[in-house]
């Protein structure tokens, strides 16, 4: 039986529901990450015996299910977009901006799609704002490629969030640091498209990076959608 199916408990001895359940959860992975996350570690949160969630969820797995579920309650459109680029701009976004605040929900992007009734309504609002564009498989086809984009670079972007915490270095500092190597692996001349980017390049922040590369995701995928003349 999936976590969705799943009746809660009748008569809980205890104040304890699914909703106080998943708090405590992603208060835990908002903290540690998902390394911080478990069945006998929420139940310690909720000062309740671990037995008593599996009348909740069997496994971890459903556990992070509800989590994704909920947070995905932070991606759905208040408003009915105006077009279908509105629309995939506004979810690609929306999912970044949740990254941030969740960084654990980085990990847990992609694969096969979650099922939770907030998730299914993220689907549903998506494919609707592009219904009637072209034929099903090009629709979904268009979803997955900036689906693929946004996963990718905001997986990067709270890699590199980590990388900053883990190493106590800024992007910036990093970068100094490793200057003298890279400037001497430059200076040998065996990278010269890569010494023209170093030296070249434009540095802009991740959000203009992001808005950038979602832009031009969606112009390749708005040829694809432009019916034929006639």
């Amino acid at each position: 039986m999936s976590v969705w199916d799943r009746p809660e408990p009748p008569h809980p001895p205890v104040p304890l529901d699914r909703g106080s359940i998943i708090a405590a959860a992603i208060a835990l992975a908002d903290e540690g990450g998902l390394a911080a996350v478990s069945v006998r570690k929420v139940a310690a949160r909720l000062n309740a015996g671990p037995m008593r969630l599996y009348g909740y969820i069997s496994t971890k797995d459903q556990l992070f299910d509800l989590m994704v579920d909920e947070v995905y309650a932070e991606i759905v459109a208040g408003e009915r977009p105006g077009d279908w680029r509105e629309a995939l701009r506004g979810l690609a976004h929306r999912t970044r901006q949740a990254a941030l605040r969740h960084e654990w929900l980085a990990d847990l992007l992609g694969g096969r799609p979650a099922l939770g009734p907030n998730s299914l309504a993220v689907t549903e609002a998506t494919l609707a704002a592009l219904d009637g564009l072209a034929d099903v498989d090009t629709v979904m086809r268009a979803v997955e490629t900036v689906s693929a984009y946004f996963t990718g670079a905001i997986r990067r972007e709270v890699a590199d969030l980590r990388a900053e915490r883990a190493t106590g270095l800024s992007k910036r500092d990093w970068q100094r640091a490793s200057g003298p190597h890279v400037t001497k692996m430059l200076a040998t001349g065996r990278f010269p498209a890569l010494s023209r980017a170093v030296h070249d390049g434009t540095e802009v922040a991740a959000e203009v990076s992001f808005a950038t590369g979602l832009d031009w995701v969606l112009d390749a995928v708005a040829a694809k959608l432009t019916r034929p003349a006639g």
